[in-house]
């Protein structure tokens, strides 16, 4: 039997009464029976998805999600290719993984746009290899390698424990993505994250994408400075969230609660979970959830796309954040 929304020991989540006046539309139908502050039954059907397919960022590319030379076993974080001229920018400052070499077109090694990228690499004693600007785009895998390719050690991974650990003085922020398998979302969700001063992504290790070039590239470096929890089943890594004193949120349009009456549960550890594209959340992660909420929808769409809501969800925790602490 799921257990309340309200766990023992733990502060209920303030409701701030939110209201449906003033004709802006909810992005979910009400569940049966349940109030506007509690968890909805999450046997509920026939709900509408806030991650539907027709926001993406792009189908993935017929010729190349395809690993590079040194791919990664499958389950495994990846990363080793890395496109773009900001995100290789970033895995050379970053100095989280060994770089093995660096690729720049030959037509862009006297281009400013791209100096200070070969003195990064220089000074960390980096190959830069002169290549045609034809070899380079065959060996991308993604959209716009923008004439720069770097070859690396796999993202290090980290576990879940240490993401769970507790700070002094700061309430954990983390952000779990439930099977999404287009690899520029997970880039714009992974880079919004960073931006927000999210604590770790946990990602589940299997059915979902992982770091490729492109989400290397959509991410714009974030992956080099983003801790990455790789688990075997997201509903036991909610459970632990849990356990852990964290409350789990999950996103999805049928939801009796906005994303802007979160209140103070924003300032206590938290952890929001976004669904898949299409599918929304799967039933097991929406039954490990403490609470789902909606983003409001004032337009004539249903949904947003599951990267927009991502930066949404996570600066309204920051919102919230900030004006605890100036109080």
């Amino acid at each position: 039997m799921a257990r309340s929304s309200q766990p023992s020991g733990r502060p209920g989540p303030k409701k701030t009464g939110a209201s449906r006046s003033g004709g802006a539309r909810s992005t979910g139908a009400r569940s049966a029976g349940s109030g506007g502050g509690g968890r909805r039954d999450p046997t509920t059907r026939g709900r509408v998805r806030i991650t539907g397919g027709q926001g993406r960022t792009g189908p993935v590319r017929a010729t190349g999600e395809a690993a590079p030379k040194g791919r990664s076993k499958e389950g495994s974080l990846g990363g080793q290719q890395v496109e773009g001229r900001q995100a290789v920018r970033e895995l050379l400052l970053a100095q989280r993984r060994r770089v093995q070499e660096v690729w720049v077109s030959t037509d862009l090694m006297e281009d400013e746009s791209v100096a200070d990228i070969l003195e990064i690499a220089k000074a960390n004693r980096v190959q830069v290899i002169p290549t045609a600007r034809r070899k380079l785009e065959a060996a991308a895998r993604s959209e716009a390698p923008q004439g720069v390719l770097a070859r690396a050690a796999e993202l290090p991974e980290i576990d879940l424990t240490a993401l769970l650990k507790r700070r002094p003085n700061h309430a954990p922020f983390l952000v779990a993505v439930d099977s999404v398998t287009d690899p520029g979302n997970l880039g714009a969700i992974l880079r919004s994250c960073e931006g927000a001063g999210v604590d770790g992504v946990i990602l589940p290790r299997h059915r979902a994408v992982h770091v490729t070039p492109t989400t290397a590239k959509a991410a714009a470096g974030a992956v080099e400075h983003m801790p990455i929890a790789l688990v075997g089943g997201l509903p036991t890594a909610l459970a632990r969230c849990r356990d852990a004193g964290i409350w789990v949120v999950g996103l999805d349009d049928a939801a009796d609660r906005s994303l802007f009456d979160l209140g103070d549960l924003a300032v206590e550890g938290i952890c929001l979970v976004l669904g898949s594209e299409g599918t929304g959340l799967s039933r097991l992660v929406r039954e490990r959830c403490d609470v789902i909420i909606s983003i409001p929808m004032l337009g004539r769409l249903s949904s947003l796309n599951v990267s927009a809501a991502a930066a949404l969800a996570t600066y309204e925790v920051v919102r919230h954040r900030t004006a605890a602490a100036e109080r």
